[in-house]
């Protein structure tokens, strides 16, 4: 990989798979466990953690959108994939034909998914999405049970299984997350008295499995936790994470710069005295937000510095220790440890007002991967 680009991230396999191992020790025996790799696996690469949670013991897996479940499908993995979200009525046939399983949330994507499967000779699973006050898809709850009753002419179709999500499941004693939790409990029940077997009924994202065990039901989905990551602070002491990812560079050029020089676009920084200016070869295409510019910390030779300047698209500049050398070559740590030291993405999302999820998935834009720990 460094023949073609000093700047990498490298994940790590074996972290991922302890994850999955710590998660499911939560959850229990029985209890399904869905790795959600959706979003190229949160920017780690969805074919590789897929891979290394199921060998760890995830029993499913979940992506946002077809295109992402095809990728999973062409590296040869058969495990049950769910599209957590229903897709458009064009791609029924290809789902079908791949063997991948849809939520369901409107008529006309039933049909067209019954369609599809009465033509290819064979009964299609679905879940139904269930809206439960979150207001962003699903069927709302308290018409479930007529949706599904109104399914009942559409004989190649099976529903495999019925689910919701959570707005506030990291907020603990929240009262929306209990008022969701018991529509969805009502409406899971009501299908029941009517006669409709609901199948695998899942609630828990990362957040509730952590910290609510009664919506564990019979599957969890958990993201976030996979890659090593918190869902909330929260979550915070409860479990032992590892993060997966390190994002990491190695030095292009040092340069001495006299007091008073502007460093990048806008010269927004200036040096107090002459200085070591040290370039790393990533920069926001590569997931390292601008809105990090002097905000940030890097790593290199062990020593923390202080990142200088805007980051550029391509390049970002660093202030260097005034003790030590640093050499074109040396290795720079971006997201990781280094010695005794470390920067979390956690870090960086706090800095920047935002979660460790859309850094995580930033991080996945263009920066070549690094696959260790198998």
């Amino acid at each position: 990989m460094e023949g073609s680009r000093w700047a990498w991230a490298e994940v790590d396999l074996g972290a991922v798979a302890r994850n999955v191992r710590t998660m499911k020790a939560r959850i229990a025996p029985g209890t399904l466990f869905m790795a959600v790799v959706k979003a190229d696996g949160y920017g780690h690469g969805a074919v590789r953690i897929a891979r290394a949670a199921l060998v760890a013991g995830a029993d499913r897996l979940g992506v946002a959108t077809v295109d992402e479940a095809l990728a999973l499908r062409d590296a040869r993995i058969d495990a049950p994939v769910l599209l957590l979200s229903e897709p458009p009525i064009a791609s029924a046939s290809t789902l079908v034909e791949r063997t991948i399983t849809p939520s369901v949330q409107s008529r006309e994507f039933a049909e067209a998914l019954g369609r599809a499967a009465a033509a290819h000779g064979v009964v299609a699973p679905f879940h139904l999405k269930v809206d439960t006050g979150m207001n962003r898809a699903g069927v709302p709850h308290e018409d479930a049970s007529d949706f599904l009753e109104s399914l009942a002419g559409l004989p190649a179709l099976a529903l495999e299984g019925v689910f919701t999500h959570f707005a506030c499941a990291d907020v603990p004693g929240d009262w929306e997350q209990a008022q969701q939790m018991q529509r969805f409990s009502d409406s899971v029940g009501e299908m029941r008295a009517r006669g409709i077997r609901p199948g695998v009924v899942h609630a828990a994202n990362s957040a509730a499995t952590i910290l609510r065990p009664e919506t564990h039901l019979d599957m969890v989905r958990c993201g976030i936790v996979v890659y090593g990551l918190h869902p909330a602070p929260s979550t915070h002491g409860l479990v032992e994470l590892e993060p997966a990812m390190s994002v990491k560079a190695r030095v292009t050029r040092v340069a001495r710069v006299p007091m008073g020089a502007g460093v990048s676009y806008g010269m927004i920084w200036h040096a107090s005295s002459p200085t070591m200016i040290v370039t790393l070869p990533l920069g926001y295409a590569d997931g390292v937000r601008r809105g990090l510019s002097n905000r940030m910390r890097v790593l290199i030779g062990g020593r923390e510095c202080s990142q200088v300047g805007r980051i550029c698209m391509d390049q970002l500049m660093v202030e260097a220790p005034r003790a030590g050398t640093i050499s074109p070559g040396d290795e720079a740590v971006v997201v990781g440890r280094q010695g005794a030291l470390g920067i979390s993405m956690e870090e960086q999302a706090a800095t920047l007002d935002t979660i460790d999820y859309e850094v995580a998935c930033g991080y996945g834009a263009r920066l070549p991967r690094v696959y260790v720990g198998e």
